[in-house]
């Protein structure tokens, strides 16, 4: 049983308007053929130096996502080609963001990252600081914000995954003008694409475990 073999098994049991983002990072540029063989065109990766090195390398009508964390130094190395930025959790960063893409004369998508999860370790923002972002996203013209983000807490308790994805959802459908919810991983998506997310990240479902 190959990647692609499981990229169009997970396909073919989502609904229409869920896309699948293929979390790659870690994983080999052969595997990232073997996916786009099997007409996958959306990635995702967390660390911009492999994500940069995996663009040179592959089609270019694939779209690259980041969907790690992001530092600010980093932004102007994947704005030539970057279509997506899934945890934009600053002001700071949503200005350099703003400052490459003008740079390169691109408007790049970004998704907002909500703190919805109980761990600490998690970045986001909180629902109350969404206000004062999406304002200082106005005067940002090479950026274009689709929506949210969230990641749901790490547990087998699918009450508390639940309840977290229904907080976003509830914060999404708030914002008329947002397109994209992007929550749900590879453990957790089926109760992320119930709860209203139309975009999930999976990696390990496709591609195997990661080799760290």
């Amino acid at each position: 049983m190959g990647i692609q073999h499981n990229i169009t098994e997970l396909k073919s049991s989502l609904p229409p308007e869920v896309s699948l983002v293929a979390v790659s990072k870690t994983k080999p540029v052969s595997d990232l053929l073997e996916a786009y063989e099997a007409g996958q065109r959306i990635f995702g990766e967390n660390k911009i130096q492999e994500m940069v090195s995996k663009w040179e390398q592959l089609p270019k009508d694939i779209q690259w996502h980041m969907i790690g964390h992001v530092q600010t130094n980093k932004v102007k190395y994947m704005a030539p080609f970057v279509h997506t930025i899934h945890a934009v959790d600053r002001i700071k960063l949503l200005k350099e963001i703003q400052k490459q893409a003008e740079k390169n004369e691109r408007i790049i998508n970004c998704l907002i990252q909500i703190r919805i999860a109980e761990e600490d370790t998690k970045f986001g923002l909180a629902a109350s600081e969404l206000d004062a972002m999406l304002e200082a996203s106005a005067s940002c013209s090479h950026v274009k914000i689709k929506g949210l983000m969230g990641m749901a807490t790490f547990t087998s308790d699918t009450d508390q995954i639940q309840t977290e994805f229904q907080k976003l959802a509830q914060l999404y459908q708030k914002n008329s003008e947002f397109e994209v919810l992007s929550m749900g991983m590879s453990g957790d998506y089926p109760i992320a694409i119930e709860a209203g997310s139309n975009m999930i990240r999976v990696g390990s479902k496709l591609f195997g475990e990661r080799n760290y």
